[in-house]
């Protein structure tokens, strides 16, 4: 089976933790992910600039591990980002920003790229939001 796969809370959020795992659990059962779509808050799984305390999972590199480990498309919302701060090197020059924090294996990019995995997939699993 083919999943995309959209998330959309924190890093901190429980659902965060839910959706690596069964990320993880659909590649070790045969299962493709056709992309990993970050929106609204789950941009800050892909942000480096969070900092976890010590004693809690640091999820955004977990997350970053995952997807480069496995050669996944991990996108990020470009508009859920900005409005967060969470910026590539390319929109950091754009809004003249001196902060970047997101950097490969992720990719900024619009609405338009969970439309077209949705396409491709034979599901669509999401966690988080309302």
């Amino acid at each position: 089976m083919k999943f995309a796969i959209a998330l959309f809370s924190a890093a901190h959020a429980p659902s965060s933790r839910r959706a690596l795992l069964f990320a993880q659990a659909a590649l070790a059962g045969g299962h493709e992910i056709v992309r990993l779509f970050f929106y609204q808050d789950g941009v800050h799984n892909a942000d480096s600039g969070v900092v976890t305390p010590q004693d809690e999972a640091d999820l955004p590199r977990q997350w970053r591990t995952f997807v480069t480990d496995n050669q996944l498309d991990g996108v990020v919302c470009i508009a859920a980002a900005l409005r967060r701060g969470v910026l590539n090197d390319e929109e950091a020059q754009r809004y003249q920003r001196s902060a970047v924090s997101v950097e490969a294996p992720w990719t900024l990019s619009g609405l338009g790229q969970l439309h077209d995995a949705i396409q491709d997939a034979d599901r669509l699993i999401c966690f988080g939001g309302a």
